[in-house]
Formats: C-alpha cells, structure tokens, sequence
C-alpha cells in the first residue's frame, strides 16, 4: 500500500488516474492531455502499475490502461477504518 501512496503524491499520476476512471486509454490517448514527452508519461505510468493502481493489457499494437479497481477498494478501507480508530496492518 506504501507504493500506492506514493504513487498518488504525484498531480500527473492522479491526473492519469482520473482520466481513466472515464474510460480505458492507451498511453498514447493518455498522452494526448498533457504537455509533457512520451517517455515521461510512460514513467508515470509504469509507477501506477507498479503500485498496482493501473492494469495493462495489450490490444493489438496497442497496450490499454485500466484502473485496479481493487487496491482502491482497500485503500478506502484502510481510510474507513483509520477514521474509526480500527487496527491497522
């Protein structure tokens, strides 16, 4: 989970991430919305896969970006139960 949160330090990699809670992108459609090189956005996004926050498949010529919808699920429930006072791991 440390990865993940590190991961979402970054305003570029939330930046991504909410580009794909529309919709599946490619890292070239992911591209087309920043101001920044390729190899940059293929950085952020291999620090997303790394911490488990984005899914790569390949499509073709294509390798499409997902969102993990279940490390965020576990996310919310660290903070849910943080905000309870729950045990922590």
């Amino acid at each position: 989970m440390n990865d993940a949160f590190k991961a979402l330090s970054d305003p570029t990699r939330r930046r991504i991430l909410e580009l794909l809670s529309d919709r599946d992108l490619s890292a070239g459609e992911i591209a087309e919305y920043f101001d920044i090189s390729k190899p940059s956005i293929s950085h952020h996004l291999s620090s997303l896969k790394a911490a488990g926050l984005v899914l790569d498949e390949r499509k073709g010529q294509n390798i499409i970006y997902s969102l993990n919808m279940t490390i965020f699920q576990e996310l919310v429930k660290w903070f849910y139960d943080f905000s309870k006072g729950g045990t922590h791991t």
